[in-house]
């Protein structure tokens, strides 16, 4: 279990270190807390306070894990949260709900990327979150699809993603998907700041990503 300081609270993340896939036998490497959900979580403390209001906002997050990123949001006032994952990581999810009063206004749903039906049953958000999602170039259409699927006229997509040798190649997909892909000003050497525009009937989208290096 850890600790993570928000302004004006603590949230309490738990994180499972042998959750492992019973068909497979992988290690479902999801439901560890990831730097990159750090970095996007103190990404949206920043930005909420200076540019995007959260206020009765609904947020999304997807590939949620221990769903930090979208517990944020709901603590600094997002009137309603979904996180989203596989079937398999749905109990971390909901425990770190439950850990920190959340369930009022956070709500954890199982999401496929790629499904037609997604959309129909959630609606559309006003700000979509992402962390480490950047790393298997097979999945990023379906991702990109569910993406659209989500985005109105005006969502907001903020991701955090270590830089793996895969990376690149994911942003290259995204770009053949329909979204743009722009480097901010506020790059450092340790993290990369982008701008994804996404282009497609009826919703253009604008959409901020921030990369770990």
């Amino acid at each position: 279990m850890r600790e993570i300081e928000i302004p004006g609270t603590k949230l309490t993340i738990h994180e499972y270190d042998d959750l492992c896939d019973s068909i497979t036998g992988q290690v479902l490497t999801g439901a560890w807390l990831w730097d990159s959900a750090l970095v996007l979580s103190e990404f949206i403390v920043t930005h909420c306070q200076l540019e995007f209001d959260l206020q009765g906002k609904s947020v999304l997050e997807l590939g949620a894990g221990t769903g930090l990123p979208g517990l944020t949001t709901a603590v600094l006032g997002a009137r309603r949260v979904v996180l989203t994952d596989v079937d398999l990581l749905l109990p971390l999810s909901n425990k770190n709900v439950e850990a920190n009063g959340l369930r009022y206004r956070v709500e954890v749903r199982e999401l496929p990327w790629g499904s037609d039906e997604s959309s129909s049953r959630l609606g559309e958000f006003d700000l979509i979150l992402m962390s480490d999602v950047f790393f298997d170039l097979s999945g990023v259409a379906a991702l990109a699809k569910t993406l659209k699927s989500f985005c109105g006229t005006g969502t907001v997509i903020w991701s955090a993603s270590e830089i793996r040798p895969s990376t690149s190649d994911c942003l290259s997909e995204l770009i053949n998907e329909g979204f743009e892909v722009i480097e901010l000003n506020e790059s450092t050497r340790t993290v990369l700041h982008l701008r994804l525009v996404c282009r497609f009937p009826d919703h253009p989208t604008e959409s901020s990503c921030v990369g770990e290096i």
